[in-house]
Formats: structure tokens, sequence, C-alpha cells
């Protein structure tokens, strides 16, 4: 669990959060009228965060290779029950 301080605090105790984080191992949350706004979390476990997303893109990219091809600009007007359409001054 992390452990929260708002944003002023942390400001005059910046010091103090590092040494919690570098060596207690804690993870700080700062935040902003009750809300988390940065985290500060030791370099290995910035590491460990950053191996962990390199999965999550290939993923990524293998759920759209998957996605079907779409049908005709029409079509997806007449699915969405679109009847305008806008047209730039070019189309005149």
């Amino acid at each position: 669990m992390a452990y929260e301080i708002p944003v002023t605090q942390a400001r005059a105790e910046l010091a103090d959060l590092i040494n919690r984080v570098v060596y207690g191992g804690e993870r700080v949350v700062v935040t902003r009228h009750g809300k988390p706004l940065v985290a500060l979390v030791s370099a290995a476990d910035l590491e460990r965060l950053e191996e962990s997303e390199e999965p999550a893109d290939e993923q990524v990219v293998s759920s759209v290779s998957t996605l079907r091809a779409l049908s005709s600009p029409a079509a997806e007007r007449q699915r969405f029950g679109i009847t305008a359409e806008h047209r730039g001054p070019e189309a005149r």
C-alpha cells in the first residue's frame, strides 16, 4: 500500500520522501485536493513497471490485426443512423 501526502506537504518533505522510497521500499502518492497526482517509486520499481509494459504493447498489435474490414461509408452511415454528411469547401 502507498503512503499518500498532499503536494504542499510533499514539497516541504521531499528529501524525507525520497529516503522513504529508496531505503524504506515505500511508494508515495502525492495528492492535490485528495486526488492522486503523481507517485514516487524506486528506480527498481520503475524498471519492473517498464518491463511489464512490453507484453501489453504486443497484445494491442495482435488485437488490432484481428479487426474486421470496414464496410462502405454509406453502410456505416446507415448503421449509425447518420442522415447528413458534412462536405468541406473542396467538395463543392
